[in-house]
């Protein structure tokens, strides 16, 4: 009996270390990428989401050029915030990769999410074609033809492993609005949450506006990134067309810890 009691005192004493090791990690890992001390590296790996050549031929175009406004916006903004890093993050684009990531669970129990979220950490560790330093922040970017896909399933952003899943469309005049999307992911994953209502979008007041002190309110100019939508009315909101309609608000700054 006292064997096996201390056989059970072991087993839970190491769980609970290995736990506290995690913790720890995703603390570390947590004020080392906000700590803005150094620019973030964030590589982007676009997959074939339709396998269309059309989609292809977009893929085969693009060069770190495309990402070239997602940097400016975050360096302009973080400026407007008065940081003292000049270029908060780096892009680089990876090779191709040839599979796609996987699915979120359709229903979204704590559980399934999970066991979700491990299994694209793991995946996304074995699906690193990037020739280069270990990325700060992965991006999976997935294009889809706009001919034959009129909308896309939600894009996702994870504090924990720092990956981002982004559904888009494969065309250089949308390129504005998919970086809108990766902008948004990416500060996800250095701890900025949603500002919009889920079930309608409709960005939530006070903070999912960019600016919620203009008189009158309506319409906004700017949409906050992480509100996701520009307010035109007070039930009518429309997607800015590019990070050049898009502000990063208050709220969202102190998630990123860009203020105290």
């Amino acid at each position: 009996m006292p064997s096996r009691n201390f056989f059970r005192t072991l087993r839970i004493s190491l769980l609970l270390l290995a736990l506290f090791f995690v913790a720890m990690n995703s603390w570390l890992t947590r004020m080392r990428t906000t700590d803005w001390d150094e620019s973030l590296w964030m590589v982007v790996y676009p997959i074939n989401g339709d396998n269309s050549s059309t989609t292809q031929q977009y893929i085969d175009s693009l060069s770190r050029d495309a990402f070239q406004p997602v940097e400016d916006f975050l360096a302009d903004e973080a400026a407007r915030y008065g940081l003292t890093i000049r270029q908060p993050v780096t892009i680089r684009v990876a090779p191709q990769v040839n599979e796609h990531p996987p699915v979120p669970p359709a229903r979204a129990g704590t559980l399934s999410i999970m066991l979700w979220s491990l299994k694209l950490r793991y995946w996304a560790y074995t699906h690193d074609t990037f020739d280069g330093p270990k990325p700060d922040v992965q991006m999976y970017v997935v294009y889809y033809d706009p001919a034959s896909h009129d909308r896309l399933n939600h894009s996702l952003g994870l504090q924990k492993g720092l990956i981002g899943v982004v559904n888009a469309y494969g065309a250089r005049h949308l390129a504005p609005r998919n970086n809108v999307v990766i902008a948004h992911e990416f500060l996800h994953t250095v701890g900025a949450s949603d500002k919009y209502d889920m079930a309608t979008s409709f960005p939530l007041y006070p903070h999912g506006y960019a600016e919620p002190q203009q008189n009158p309110l309506y319409p906004q100019r700017y949409a906050e990134i992480m509100g996701g939508r520009i307010p035109l009315s007070e039930h009518e909101a429309e997607m800015p067309p590019s990070l050049g309609a898009s502000r990063i608000g208050p709220a969202t700054a102190l998630e990123i810890r860009w203020i105290d």
